[in-house]
């Protein structure tokens, strides 16, 4: 099954994507928010598709589309969790994933625009594949981890290189602005997806590959990381952890390269779609 929502930015609908094209869902009566998925949402929302397959209104192709889950509780990043990437920014093998905070406010739709900060010089890209939290987590052990993943989803870690690692503080500086993790276009749930240790992730600005990685070459795999953040924090259904990103980032570049207004980044993965985001700079 394949969530979506849209609909104008904080008045978001429910839908699904079948077969390509999507539909409303807003009659099953809840947000794709943290009740729903504590609530056993996914086996209800499929139960109610199921007996409404011919009667679902198709939604038209020129509807704004929002991040497939509603403002979750936290969004739960890991730094450098790809050897080529830690590489190329000039970074230590981590012995324990790096963990980093997004603010919520940050969570924006796949398609909307990326704005440049106020002061931002270093605005970077980051293709990641991220993982949403099923039921509350807390101690997870490692082997039981996969029956806490409601689905995945597409993210574009934005960064701002210069808040993040020349302001005197921790990574989270520069990565929550606003607009800072566009999601989506949809939640796949795991069957949709096969192996999950397997997919291709690629990113572009304006039309030149920057990304072309996969998940083959993560160094600590989503069970384990699921464990792990569970060991430190409850994660609460409906949360978003972001599993890091391959090379071919702005500031691993010679010389470094950053966006800038008026560019485009595209970027994907392996059975989550696409994202198309147009770059404009801060004014108010």
């Amino acid at each position: 099954m394949k969530l979506i929502r849209y609909g104008e930015p904080g008045q978001e609908r429910t839908g699904v994507q079948i077969d390509g094209v999507n539909y409303d869902t807003s009659g099953y009566g809840s947000d794709y928010n943290e009740q729903f998925f504590e609530r056993g949402g996914m086996e209800t929302l499929a139960a109610y598709v199921e007996a409404h397959k011919n009667e679902l209104e198709q939604i038209p192709d020129n509807v704004h589309i929002g991040s497939p889950v509603a403002r979750p509780s936290k969004i739960v990043c890991i730094g450098l969790n790809y050897a080529d990437h830690a590489k190329e920014t000039g970074a230590a093998l981590p012995p324990e994933p790096v963990i980093f905070f997004k603010s919520t406010t940050s969570l924006t739709g796949p398609f909307d625009d990326v704005i440049i900060p106020k002061g931002s010089e270093k605005t970077d890209w980051e293709v990641e594949l991220a993982v949403v939290i099923g039921k509350k987590a807390s101690y997870v052990e490692e082997a039981e981890a996969n029956e806490y993943i409601a689905g995945y989803v597409l993210h574009n870690d934005v960064s701002e290189r210069a808040f993040q690692l020349e302001r005197n503080g921790t990574w989270d500086k520069g990565k929550g602005c606003d607009t800072f993790a566009p999601l989506g276009p949809f939640l796949a749930t795991p069957d949709e997806l096969g192996d999950i240790d397997n997919l291709r992730l690629w990113l572009t600005v304006n039309g030149k590959t920057m990304q072309d990685g996969t998940t083959a070459n993560l160094i600590f795999k989503i069970p384990f990381l699921i464990s792990y953040v569970s060991q430190f924090m409850t994660l609460l259904p409906g949360d978003v952890i972001s599993t890091g990103t391959p090379a071919g980032v702005g500031l691993g570049m010679n010389p470094p390269v950053y966006l800038k207004a008026g560019d485009v980044v595209e970027l994907g993965i392996d059975g989550l779609g696409t994202q198309k985001q147009t770059v404009k700079a801060y004014s108010k």
